[in-house]
């Protein structure tokens, strides 16, 4: 009995100090993505648990909780992604990915530095290695960029997805420091659309993108509810419009 509720302690307690900690550091420096699987490990939580009682609920996400596929083979075979066909999903996650010199590995180190829960049962971990690898991804089907506002939208597009409190605690913070620091842009108004087309998109948990990648990206987008991230579009292109005059008037 005491062991079971010290099981269920270690995999559903918060660390809000550790949490506080970890985003300050990414604040300061927002491609230390490290800091974000620490956020996540610090607010855990029972997210997980609840994400897999949802994907058995359905068909499709059941049969991918027994299969358990990793998706990480399919995305990081860069040959394979680069002979799909243009405008296709994997062609385009790899046109990404090559662009802003990622990789799914990469995003693996990443969450290495975070602790992990060892209560954590087998399909739990499968689902948050499964969330953790599908990020850029989820970055393609949304379109929004690796810049700081297009990942706080995409945060917020997740978090709306799979609710998650380590992320919203992010989401919070990060949107509130860039309305400050920017108060002529609509920060707060373009992750509010990421939240929406969270709402509007079907689940990207039930999808077996592994079988997909061939297909067009713009068709894929359409099928499955996908919005145009335009709010986020306005704001990153007044902001370059910004930065281009500031650099101007200081020459």
């Amino acid at each position: 009995m005491l062991r079971t509720f010290k099981q269920w302690y270690q995999r559903n307690r918060v660390q809000p100090v550790k949490a506080a900690l970890a985003v300050s550091r990414l604040i300061k420096d927002p491609d230390d993505t490290g800091q974000v699987f620490k956020v996540l490990e610090a607010l855990r939580g029972d997210s997980l648990s609840r994400a897999t009682k949802r994907l058995s609920t359905h068909t499709q996400g059941l049969k991918l909780l027994q299969e358990q596929p990793n998706i990480v083979d399919a995305l990081s075979d860069r040959e394979a992604l680069a002979r799909l066909p243009e405008g296709s999903i994997g062609r385009a996650y790899y046109d990404f990915v090559y662009r802003e010199g990622l990789s799914a590995e990469g995003l693996i180190a990443s969450s290495g530095e975070a602790p992990h829960i060892e209560a954590m049962g087998k399909t739990e971990r499968w689902l948050g290695d499964r969330l953790r690898d599908i990020h850029d991804l989820q970055h393609v089907m949304t379109g929004y960029g690796r810049d700081p506002l297009g990942e706080l939208c995409l945060l917020a597009f997740m978090t709306t997805q799979t609710p998650s409190r380590g992320i919203e605690f992010i989401v919070f913070f990060g949107a509130k420091k860039a309305q400050k620091d920017h108060p002529q842009l609509d920060v707060r108004g373009a992750v509010e659309e990421g939240r929406a087309m969270g709402e509007g998109a079907d689940w990207m948990l039930l999808t077996r993108w592994e079988d997909r990648l061939h297909e067009p990206l713009s068709k894929v987008r359409e099928e499955l509810g996908f919005g145009s991230p335009k709010k986020y579009q306005t704001v990153l292109r007044q902001y370059e419009e910004w930065v281009a005059q500031a650099e101007s008037i200081a020459a």
